[in-house]
């Protein structure tokens, strides 16, 4: 399985803080709940690396049309 391959899993993410001065990513997808914590400085680099996929992605979207 890679970043291409896709799958026909249904799955719900929640972004939030934690009481501990965390960033947690909680995913929840059949029945399995999966809690990622992040320190802040941590969530920042994975936010840009987000913004940074967005903007490959939009590129490549372009390209198709």
């Amino acid at each position: 399985m890679g970043i291409n391959t896709e799958r026909d899993i249904e799955a719900n993410l929640q972004i939030g803080p934690t009481d501990q001065g965390m960033v947690r990513l909680f995913i929840e997808a059949d029945g399995l709940e999966i809690p990622m914590d992040f320190l802040p400085e941590e969530a920042e680099e994975i936010a840009e690396e987000i913004r940074a996929a967005a903007v490959a992605a939009q590129s490549v979207g372009r390209k198709k049309r």
